[in-house]
C-alpha cells in the first residue's frame, strides 16, 4: 500500500501542513473541534480547494478528482442512503464506477462477511443500530479496494463499550489488509490505543508528531494534554 505525502498544504483553516504517512501505517490526527482535522482529510480526498502538493503512492494527485485518487472515505455523518438496503449501499460506488455485476456481487459478499453484517443485507439504515451503521459505511468505503483509507471520527456517537470494540476490530482489520490509514479524532485515548504515530493539530497547524509511547512520555506534552 502507498504512502501519503502532504507538502506545504494550506486551505480553509489549515496552514502550511507537512506530513508523511508511511506505507501501511495507521496514522491518527488528534485535535479539538475546528482544529482542521476534517479539512485535512478533505484536502487529501480532493474534496476542497487547497494549495501545496498531495501525493499518493509517489503520484501528485492535485489535478485528480476524488474518484481517481484511489482512496476510501468514512465520513463522520456516514452518509448512508436511506432508500437503499445495506447491500445496495455497499454496492453503490462500485456500480457508479461501472464494475461488472459479477464483481459487485462477489465484493459485496466478501465485505459483508468481513464486517460480520451478512444478516443485515436486506435491511435499511433506519433499521440499524449505530454500530451496525458504522460497519456498513466502512464496508462501502472498502468496496473499491482503496489504496488509502480516510476515517473521520469513526467511533463518534457510540457508547463507550461499542466504540472500544469497534475501534479494536477496525484497527485489526485495516492492519491485516495493510491499508495506509489516516484517522482523525478528538479523543487522545482512542489515538493512544490504535496509532502507529500521532499528530496533534491545533488552529490548523501540526504541533507535534510522535509515537504514542514517546508522546505520553513527554512531560511537557502530557501537561498540555491534561
Amino acid at each position: 500500500m502507498p504512502e501519503i505525502k502532504i507538502v506545504n498544504v494550506s486551505g480553509n483553516n489549515c496552514l502550511n501542513l507537512n506530513l508523511t504517512i508511511r506505507d501501511g501505517e495507521y496514522f491518527v490526527i488528534v485535535g479539538a473541534t475546528g482544529a482542521g482535522k476534517t479539512t485535512l482529510l478533505n484536502m487529501v480526498a480532493g474534496m476542497v480547494d487547497y494549495t501545496g502538493t498531495v501525493s499518493i503512492d509517489n503520484i501528485d494527485v492535485n489535478q485528480l478528482s476524488p474518484f481517481k485518487r484511489g482512496g476510501g472515505y468514512l465520513f463522520q455523518e456516514l452518509a448512508l442512503f436511506p432508500h437503499l438496503s445495506v447491500s445496495a449501499n455497499i454496492a453503490f460506488g462500485l456500480r457508479a464506477q461501472g464494475y461488472a455485476k459479477s464483481t459487485v456481487k462477489k465484493r459485496i459478499a466478501l465485505l459483508m462477511d468481513m464486517m460480520r453484517i451478512d444478516h443485515l443485507d436486506r435491511r435499511y439504515p433506519h433499521m440499524l443500530s449505530g454500530g451496525e451503521k458504522k460497519r456498513v459505511a466502512l464496508a462501502r468505503s472498502l468496496a473499491p479496494s482503496p489504496k488509502i483509507l480516510l476515517l473521520d471520527e469513526p467511533t463518534s456517537n457510540l457508547d463507550h463499550q461499542t466504540a472500544k470494540y469497534l475501534r479494536g476490530e477496525l484497527h485489526s482489520l485495516l492492519k491485516r489488509l495493510g491499508i495506509t490509514t489516516l484517522h482523525v479524532t478528538h479523543d487522545l485515548g482512542e489515538a493512544k490505543e490504535i496509532a502507529d504515530r500521532i499528530a496533534l493539530i491545533s488552529n490548523g497547524t501540526i504541533e507535534q508528531i510522535a509515537t504514542p509511547s514517546a508522546l505520553f512520555s513527554d512531560r511537557q506534552t502530557s501537561l498540555c494534554l491534561q
